[in-house]
């Protein structure tokens, strides 16, 4: 199936996982340590009741990572390059729309909201060209000159709903090594840009 098909066909724990995964992966652009949204992850992780606190943990997330002038310096000498700072207003556009209900309607926006945002970062970030005209085209099935960026991030994005699909919340914890290994990918992309400025 197509990560369209997927998001549609996923459940509210399922989405929830699947845009935190996709925000989790950006972290390295909104200024936080890799354990901050741990605290989500672990609530979607309860068997019974699960994400009872979810909204509770949303805003402190929101609190601690959501710090006025993350992302100031896009595109000015000494500042982020254009890429890296169109990338960062995504990523904080994802936190900011992370709904406090669970509502199905509400996580299946933010989660198809989410992958399109992670899937444009990754475009923005990467050093080859992505042949799509834009990522509409990858999230529906359209795969050939993908950058490896892009593709590497709409592989995992499909590996996460196909797991939670499979295994519910037993897959969170691979679904949590999936999200990991992108955010370290990320980071060195990022990191290596910076470098490449100097």
């Amino acid at each position: 199936m197509s990560l369209v098909e997927l998001i549609a066909q996923a459940d509210e724990r399922g989405l929830a996982a699947s845009g935190l995964a996709c925000l989790d992966r950006c972290v390295p652009l909104l200024g936080g340590d890799d354990e901050i949204l741990r605290p989500l992850w672990a609530s979607l992780a309860e068997s019974e009741g699960w994400g009872e606190d979810w909204g509770e943990r949303v805003e402190q997330a929101r609190a601690k990572l959501d710090v006025p002038g993350v992302g100031a310096g896009a595109g000015v000498p000494g500042g982020r390059g254009f890429a890296e700072g169109e990338a960062s207003v995504l990523a904080h556009r994802m936190l900011g729309a992370v709904p406090v209900d669970r509502g199905a309607g509400n996580l299946r926006e933010w989660a198809d909201a989410c992958s399109v945002a992670a899937l444009q970062i990754h475009r923005l970030l990467d050093a080859a060209s992505d042949g799509a005209s834009s990522v509409t085209a990858r999230r529906e099935g359209r795969t050939q000159d993908m950058s490896p960026l892009v593709a590497a991030e709409l592989r995992r994005q499909i590996a996460i709903l196909e797991v939670l699909s499979a295994h519910g919340p037993a897959g969170l914890r691979q679904a949590l090594a999936l999200s990991t290994e992108g955010r370290r990918v990320l980071r060195a992309v990022v990191s290596r840009r910076a470098r490449g400025r100097v």
